[in-house]
């Protein structure tokens, strides 16, 4: 089973295809990995076995027809609650749709489906990914695998723990303000945030609608390209969509393995740097960066000054539409109702399923939102944070005429311990930001471990960023530095598990 659960998604895909494993035993293995040690870890809302099984022999049924099998057939996932599974429970982390069965698929799950991939179950997350720690789900908070007693990043904090504690090689995350990315850099794995409307939002739970976007989420980068063509590609059901082809990345993948990013240019933003920034973050970023001219990258520093009026600006836009987009949760259609008696009116039966169905961080949003949109100070709030918002973008328009990535940290800190934050949301916020840019902007993003910190030995993030409908740039330098960190320090996640 060892050998089993710590194997790569590639490897795995390419075992099960030449009939040395079958994808029962792979989805079994992991589902007695699960059974072991997500007791601790809590990185499961819901587990989906008996689905996951018969999925499993469908793959090992065709490979024994001897049809072709897509290059993830038979690999286990963790999907995140958000996305609608039909026939399995999906609260996106929240009391008010305990209990819902989605009637249908997302987009993106019938995509995994197609592509013969695994679905263990659904992972544990921030009600309606708001959050940067996975600590407000209204199921219990998760714990990070290098340190249980620490947050696993938010709000994908489910996907990313399941990745680091060997309870799946692959997971689905989505990113608003960093929730991929983010829960990466602390647990050690690779996230990506796709380029917005390049992976289909149908079926996606809807938090802020101009900036939710589902991606990959996995231990090694070219497993997480594998996963992001396979979920990646038009939908006429998502109007956001953009009819463009997939990109190339599993090829950027693989070549950028190979270590040569000679003419590359690679730009370092100084406002991504300073106080607030744990000296071992910097000390492992700052090698990246040496690791990146070493590769033959032309590294220079740039100012964008306007991204550091992104938090700000993210704190009323994603607030504003989250109002909007959570007012559907009225008690009338599906999901929770409360006091619903036969004395009270329709009004007095959503105020009561609302109350007790959101918990505070949601309702802190929702009254955010629901005052920035209000009469009176729509202009002064939204409507100057959508002005900031064309700034940040144009900004990285800029930057990108002079460089083809940019770097960054992912996070400030390290993963820090579970409640450390709990009654102070701007130390909370704080954590995404270096990552909300990108969500303004909506282009693309990743985040590839870089090594520990040197003072408590727990995993940092180099964040890479690539401008819109250039994710394969994402996948050719995280591959490098990825292979150059490998050879420099093992991977973290494949030499050894954390201990649980």
């Amino acid at each position: 089973m060892t050998d089993l659960i710590h194997s790569t998604a590639a490897d795995t895909a390419a075992a099960i295809a030449k009939g040395e494993v079958s994808a029962v035993e792979v989805a079994q293995a992991h589902l007695d990995r699960i059974g072991a040690v997500d007791e601790k870890v809590h990185a499961f809302l819901h587990v989906d076995t008996e689905g996951a099984l018969a999925a499993a022999r469908a793959v090992d049924d065709r490979r024994a027809k001897g049809e072709e099998l897509g290059p993830l057939a038979g690999v286990p996932l963790a999907l995140k609650d958000v996305f609608t599974t039909k026939g399995v429970p999906t609260t996106a982390g929240s009391r008010i749709l305990e209990g819902w069965v989605p009637p249908y698929d997302a987009t993106l799950t019938s995509r995994l489906k197609q592509a013969g991939v695994v679905i263990l179950g659904k992972t544990n997350m921030d009600e309606f990914a708001m959050g940067s720690s996975t600590e407000n789900s209204a199921y219990g908070p998760t714990g990070n695998p290098w340190d249980l007693s620490r947050i696993p990043g938010g709000s994908g904090g489910g996907s990313a723990a399941a990745l680091a504690a060997y309870e799946a090689p692959l997971a689905i995350g989505t990113d608003t303000g960093g929730s991929i990315r983010q829960p990466g850099a602390v647990t050690g794995t690779v996230g990506v945030k796709p380029t917005y409307g390049t992976v289909s939002r149908y079926g996606l739970i809807a938090f802020s609608s101009s900036l939710d976007q589902g991606g990959p989420c996995a231990r090694t980068v070219l497993d997480a390209a594998l996963l992001h063509e396979a979920i990646a590609g038009h939908d006429p059901l998502d109007s956001t969509s953009i009819d463009t082809p997939v990109l190339p990345l599993v090829e950027a993948a693989r070549n950028g393995a190979h270590g040569d990013l000679k003419g590359l240019r690679v730009g370092v933003v100084k406002e991504f740097s300073g106080e607030g920034y744990q000296p071992g973050v910097m000390q492992r970023f700052n090698e990246s960066v040496e690791v990146l001219r070493a590769l033959g990258a032309t590294v220079v520093e740039l100012s964008c000054p306007s991204f550091t009026y992104a938090l700000p600006a993210y704190y009323l836009i994603a607030p504003s539409e989250a109002s909007s987009n959570l007012a559907r949760f009225d008690a009338m259609r599906y999901g929770l109702r409360v006091g619903d008696d036969g004395s009270r009116s329709a009004e007095d039966v959503t105020a009561l399923t609302r109350a007790a169905g959101f918990g505070p961080e949601v309702k802190r949003r929702i009254i955010l939102g629901t005052y920035a949109l209000s009469s009176g100070y729509y202009d002064a709030y939204y409507g100057s944070a959508q002005k900031v918002r064309t700034l940040i973008t144009r900004e990285f328009d800029r930057a990108f005429a002079e460089v083809d990535v940019l770097v960054s940290p992912t996070t400030p800190t390290t993963a820090f311990p579970i409640g450390e934050r709990a009654d102070d949301p701007m130390a909370m916020y704080l954590a995404d930001l270096c990552t909300i840019p990108s969500n303004l902007a909506g282009n693309a993003a990743m985040s590839v471990p870089c090594g520990l910190a040197p003072e408590d030995n727990l995993p940092v993030g180099l964040q890479i960023i690539a401008p819109a409908l250039a994710d394969d740039r994402l996948y050719r330098v995280g591959a490098a530095v990825e292979a150059a960190l490998n050879d420099k320090w093992g991977h973290p996640l494949l030499e050894e598990a954390p201990a649980l």
